[in-house]
């Protein structure tokens, strides 16, 4: 009888273990469907990817995206805009449920996040004041360069730049800054350098719609040279749902399927940047 009593005591243990494993993978997506929300961290100043358009609502690229990841998942979205180094770092303890704001998915941060897709890929680019006599990028060496701190710009900067996700183009280091500056975002980096050639910045490297968005709002910037690498950008989630990151890959998949990521790309930057072909 102890055997007997013994082995269902066993058994309700390996039970109530597979259980709590089972609602641990897939705690946030239970946790999503239940409230009917996801909740989304986001960047509020990164023209055209997100930013507080004129009725103050969130607006952008990666907006849109995520609200069709939301529509894909039957549930309203809800936006929070935390520090971009506040993001990156993890351990969100369910302040947020996903992350589409543009990030670059490395091998380094896959020991803090899942990257269930690949949603776009964006050139990165150099901007100088128009009234700069720099002509070519090698003409930034020595330089002070702003770029937005612990993003993949600054770390190219640095020529620290690790880009192991499939699909992402070869690059070279074609300047060697004398200084890095360290910025929010690359909007507070703009406005640095529309003080002036050389006042506070003599460049800055961002992505080429963020330059483009900028010059359009009025900045004296101009872009010099080609593109200087090419980055895969991702949806990020923190480890321990897989069923959360199956339904993600599952809603970008369908977005590109039936044309609505491209059209989403085309309308905020006039270019399908949803494939490198």
């Amino acid at each position: 009888m102890k055997k007997v009593i013994g082995m269902t005591a066993s058994a309700l243990v390996l039970a109530m273990s597979f259980m709590a494993g089972s609602a641990q993978a897939g705690a946030v997506l239970d946790r999503i469907m239940a409230n009917k929300t996801l909740t989304v961290a986001t960047d509020a100043n990164w023209a055209p990817q997100s930013f507080v358009n004129d009725q103050n609502e969130l607006d952008g690229f990666d907006v849109d995206v995520a609200k069709g990841i939301g529509k894909y998942l039957g549930v309203d979205v809800k936006f929070v805009t935390p520090g971009w180094d506040i993001i990156t770092a993890g351990h969100w303890q369910g302040r947020w449920d996903m992350h589409v704001g543009s990030m670059t998915p490395t091998k380094e941060r896959e020991k803090v996040f899942d990257f269930p897709a690949v949603y776009y890929y964006t050139p990165a680019a150099v901007a100088v004041h128009k009234d700069s006599k720099a002509t070519k990028l090698s003409d930034l060496d020595g330089k002070v360069v702003g770029a937005t701190t612990t993003s993949t710009f600054e770390a190219y900067a640095n020529h620290d730049l690790v880009l192991d996700a499939a699909g992402a183009p070869a690059f070279t280091y074609q300047f060697t800054p004398g200084q890095v500056k360290s910025y929010a975002n690359s909007s507070t980096a703009f406005d640095d350098l529309r003080l002036g050639d050389g006042t506070r910045l003599d460049a800055v490297l961002s992505s080429l719609p963020s330059i483009l968005d900028a010059q359009k709002a009025g900045y004296p910037i101009r872009q010099l040279g080609d593109p200087v690498f090419y980055e895969p950008l991702a949806v990020a989630i923190e480890h321990g749902d897989p069923e959360l990151k199956e339904k993600i890959a599952a809603a970008i998949a369908d977005m590109k399927a039936d044309g609505t990521l491209g059209k989403i790309s085309v309308k905020w930057y006039g270019v399908d940047y949803t494939t490198t072909k």
